[in-house]
């Protein structure tokens, strides 16, 4: 099946010595020293200034700033980029700030916190609680891939590489020249190793010495890059739905149709049970019905709210979306009835995060990455852009089209075996890096063994999108600095479900008070 291009179905996620500290000195890389490289100095001091944030309905008490970073580490005299931070004020004695990374990948920080900072106010009252939008992302210099107006297709699931695997390939690489010509010159330059090099400019920029960090799901890939980099700066870090360090996005795709397959059966379960779920009461023939109606929306797209087609692709995007948290149920059953019942996408595509047509950004010749975007110049496609650019970036693994069509058989049933609504959806995200640059090898070969104060890790046994076992494999990769707190509840990360797991991480955060390895969390822990 060929879908115009659109980014829509996409996948979601050491101490350094000797001849690695040169190798990593001589890409830029910072090997933790006190001072910054030769050439970066110019970055390091900034204050930020904070003022109220732009635009309409945010909290009164939230403040925006923005830092400047350099936009190849390499060649930091090559050009420059704003990032976009937000911040609430300590309200007690301040002893510094607590910089929080939401996921995604692709995820921009300052919308998230100013709907849900109120999670955060225990944490000020000893700290400056802040936020951002990563390189690429939300306000600092995002990158797109266009208006979906260009004559690309894609495959949505990879069955028209049987029928003309050469011209399906072919469009995969117009499309990631698409994304390059939409994003401008911040795309080469994406991906989380730069990202954590800009976390300590922030850090630095917000006065502390150290960096004391929450981080969730992508979040925690991106707070362990950063301990492998800079474990001289690391201070009170926790990692939250941790994600896994070394496995291939072919692994990580499977990972993540089985857990919302899981999560897509508990949901059903409890649908059934109501009179007015949209798939009747009897939970074998619901489960039926959802894949039917992918297939159906694939093969006949109703309108969306934004007047675009509505694929089953899309619907499968947001089903996973409303699936993270058992809270959002609800409001998924009346969403599901309201698109069953009346053909109406408003409701369901209110979880499907930036899937509707984009804006977009014209190709530019202007070698700086800019400043600060306003809010609504920012493309409607930039989140799953930023994803797929950001997870490519992050794997080494590239395969060449004839060992992608070699075992497109192999995959194709073992993403169906993992689910048959979310296999497909996540297999088309795979095949999406193909034609872009290979990625790094340093968070697979040299994030490891960190020689950092204890960090926690925060591992959710029933998470849909980062398993459990990722936990205790990043735990075991990172070394005697993790310790890991182990929540037997469900939903993903469990700062926000969990009062247990909420009240360990900010003793830990405020006061440094680590719970033992391998201690839990329950849902008796979090009764009244």
């Amino acid at each position: 099946m060929l879908a115009k291009l659109s980014t829509r179905p996409m996948l979601r996620r050491c101490a350094v010595t000797g001849t690695v500290a040169l190798a990593l000195l001589a890409t830029g890389l910072s090997a933790g020293t006190d001072d910054p490289e030769p050439g970066l100095t110019r970055f390091y001091g900034q204050k930020v200034t904070w003022s109220k944030c732009p635009g309409e309905g945010l909290p009164k008490d939230l403040q925006c700033g923005k830092v400047t970073v350099p936009l190849d580490y390499a060649h930091p005299h090559a050009g420059t980029l704003d990032l976009a931070l937000a911040r609430y004020r300590a309200t007690g004695e301040k002893r510094g700030s607590v910089l929080l990374n939401f996921g995604g990948p692709g995820g921009s920080g300052i919308p998230q916190f100013a709907a849900g900072g109120k999670e955060f106010m225990e944490l000020t009252d000893n700290y400056d609680i802040v936020t951002f939008d990563p390189r690429g992302v939300g306000r600092s210099s995002p990158v797109s891939c266009g208006d979906g107006e260009e004559d690309i297709e894609l495959p949505e699931d990879g069955t028209d590489l049987d029928r003309d695997p050469q011209a399906v390939l072919t469009q995969l690489q117009k499309a990631a020249r698409a994304c390059a010509r939409h994003s401008g010159p911040v795309l080469p330059h994406i991906g989380t190793v730069n990202a954590s090099r800009d976390m300590d400019v922030m850090r630095d920029a917000l006065g502390d010495d150290k960096l004391n960090y929450l981080g969730f799901s992508y979040g925690t890939r991106l707070g362990a890059v950063y301990a492998a980099q800079f474990p001289d700066k690391v201070g009170r870090l926790v990692l939250d739905g941790v994600d896994t360090l070394t496995e291939p996005l072919t692994e990580q795709g499977v990972a993540g149709a089985q857990g919302q397959q899981k999560a897509l059966d508990e949901f059903i379960n409890w649908c059934v049970k109501d009179i007015a779920c949209p798939f009747g009461q009897d939970a074998r023939e619901a489960r039926k019905q959802v894949v039917r109606l992918v297939e159906s929306m694939d093969e006949d797209p109703v309108p969306s709210a934004f007047g675009e087609p509505f694929t089953g692709q899309d619907l499968v995007g947001a089903m996973g979306q409303a699936l993270y948290s058992e809270e959002l149920w609800p409001s998924l059953e009346r969403a599901l009835a309201s698109l069953v019942e009346d053909g109406d996408t408003h409701a369901i595509e209110t979880f499907a995060a930036g899937g509707a047509a984009p804006t977009g950004r014209e190709e530019t010749d202007d070698p700086d990455g800019g400043g600060l975007v306003d809010e609504e110049d920012v493309p409607l496609d930039n989140m799953p852009a930023a994803l797929m650019a950001i997870n490519c970036a992050d794997d080494p693994d590239r395969p060449t089209g004839r060992q992608i069509v070699d075992n497109l058989d192999r995959l194709r049933a073992e993403y169906y075996r993992a689910s048959p609504v979310f296999g497909p959806y996540r297999l088309s995200g795979v095949l999406m890096c193909y034609g872009r640059p290979r990625g790094t090898d340093f968070i697979r070969d040299d994030v490891k063994d960190v020689d950092t104060p204890k960090m926690l890790l925060v591992g959710t046994r029933g998470d849909p999108a980062t398993p459990y076992r990722w936990t205790v494999e990043t735990a075991a990769r990172l070394g005697s600095s993790a310790v890991v707190l182990d929540n037997k509840g469900g939903g993903h990360t469990g700062y926000g479900s969990s009062k247990c797991v909420h009240n360990k991480v900010d003793a830990f955060l405020l006061y440094g008070t680590l719970p033992a390895d391998g201690s839990s969390c329950g849902p008796e822990d979090d009764s009244e």
